[in-house]
C-alpha cells in the first residue's frame, strides 16, 4: 500500500522542517511500501515558503527522506484556509491511504501505526485520532475543551456516530472513501464537513487514542472563537443541506 501524507502549512517556519523530519522517521505498518508527502503552503509570509523550497531541493539531506518516499510541494497563490489547501493536496495525492497532518507539531507522527493499522488490516475505511482517549496530552485551555466536546456532541447528534473528537486533525481515509466526498469548506469548516459527508456514506469508522501537544496563542495557535461559532453552522449545514 502507498500512503499519502497531506500537510497544509501556513506561517510555520519554526516547526515545519522538524515536522517533516519526524514524518520521514515515523514508524509505519509493514503493509506500507511507499510514502508520498504533499505539503501545501497556503501563501505563508513568515519565511516558511523559502524553507520549504530549500527542503524540496534535497529532501534526503534536509529532512532524512528515505528511498521509498517522495516529496511534493504545492504553493497556493493566495491564502485560502486549511480546507482549501487540503482540497489541493487531496487532488494531488496518489496513495491508497490518505492521512491529514498539521505542520505545527501539536500532533505526533509516532502515532501513525495506531492510525493506520485499522485500515491496513482491512477492518476500517476511516480512522480518527482522538485527543481524549488514553494518550498523553498537554493541559491547556479548558474552554477550548468544552467547545470541542459541544461540537463533537452536536456532530454526533446529526451523524449518529459516537466520536469523542470530531475536531481532531488526525483523520485517515481509504482513497476510495475520500473520492466519494465533494468538499467545499475553505477554513476549519473542513472538520465538521468531512465528518458529516463521510457519515452519510455508511463506511466503517474507527477512533484511536493519540498524543496531543497543543500550542498556546503565543506559540502560534491560529484557530479562534470565530471558527468555533462557524463550526456550529457547518455541522447543521452539511448534515441537513448537502449530499
Amino acid at each position: 500500500m502507498k500512503l499519502s501524507v497531506i500537510i497544509p502549512c501556513y506561517n510555520e517556519k519554526a516547526t515545519v522542517q522538524k515536522l517533516l523530519t519526524l514524518v520521514c522517521d515515523a514508524p509505519l505498518p509493514k503493509q506500507i511500501s511507499a510514502v508520498e508527502i504533499v505539503v501545501i503552503d497556503d501563501c505563508s509570509k513568515d519565511g516558511t515558503r523559502e524553507i520549504l523550497q530549500q527542503i524540496a531541493k534535497d529532501p534526503i539531506e534536509q529532512v532524512g527522506m528515505k528511498a521509498n518516499y517522495s516529496f511534493q510541494l504545492v504553493f497556493q497563490g493566495a491564502n485560502g484556509g486549511k480546507g482549501k489547501a487540503l482540497r489541493r493536496g487531496f487532488a494531488s495525492a496518489t496513495g491508497d491511504i490518505i492521512l491529514v497532518q498539521d505542520a505545527d507539531l501539536e500532533y505526533s507522527p509516532d502515532d501513525y501505526p495506531a492510525l493506520l493499522n485499522p485500515i491496513v488490516r482491512g477492518y476500517a475505511d476511516v480512522v480518527y485520532g482522538s485527543r481524549f482517549i488514553g494518550q498523553e496530552r498537554r493541559v491547556l485551555y479548558y474552554y477550548h475543551y468544552l467547545v470541542n466536546l459541544l461540537l463533537t456532541f452536536l456532530s454526533n447528534l446529526f451523524t449518529n456516530l459516537n466520536l469523542t473528537d470530531m475536531e481532531t486533525c488526525y483523520k485517515v481515509f481509504r482513497r476510495e472513501v475520500l473520492a466519494r466526498i465533494t468538499l467545499e469548506s475553505d477554513r476549519f469548516g473542513f472538520e465538521p464537513e468531512v465528518t458529516a459527508k463521510m457519515a452519510k456514506l455508511k463506511v466503517r469508522v474507527f477512533e484511536v487514542g493519540i498524543r496531543y501537544n497543543g500550542r498556546t496563542y503565543e506559540e502560534g495557535k491560529k484557530i479562534t472563537w470565530k471558527d468555533g461559532i462557524a463550526a456550529f453552522w457547518f455541522i447543521i449545514k452539511y448534515s441537513l443541506f448537502s449530499k
